[in-house]
């Protein structure tokens, strides 16, 4: 097994407890989907938001749906003028048994146009 990080981000459409939360969950299960992992394969996640999502922790969503012993933890993005806007960033670390090149990378919705090389 190999420690792996794996990138992602999901715009949600409002900034509401339910939209960050379905968002979150979204993204959080795509990532683990796409990559062949359970919640015991994940080491840490570390999420970003947009300074315009104040409505809920993301790391609260993702302890919905099996991360209750995984380590958490939420910051605000940079507020760069122009920036997409209503977007949860998350860098997932992991062990795998995937090589770098077999990581995918999950970018959902509007967060798509952030990583047009990688994104589904």
């Amino acid at each position: 097994m190999t420690m792996r990080a794996i990138r992602g981000a999901v715009q949600v459409t409002a900034n509401t407890p339910e939209a960050i939360g379905a968002g979150v969950k979204e993204l959080i299960q795509a990532m683990m989907r796409s990559n062949s992992l359970t919640p015991s394969d994940v080491i840490s996640v570390f999420f970003t938001s947009t300074p315009d999502l104040t409505a809920a922790f993301p790391a609260a969503a993702c302890r919905e749906i099996g991360f209750e012993s995984v380590p958490l933890i939420g910051a605000v993005e940079v507020d760069v003028p122009g920036a997409l806007d209503k977007t949860v960033r998350v860098m997932m670390h992991c062990t795998t048994t995937f090589s770098q090149e077999k990581i995918s990378h999950i970018y959902l919705h509007g967060a798509q146009s952030l990583r047009r090389d990688i994104a589904q």
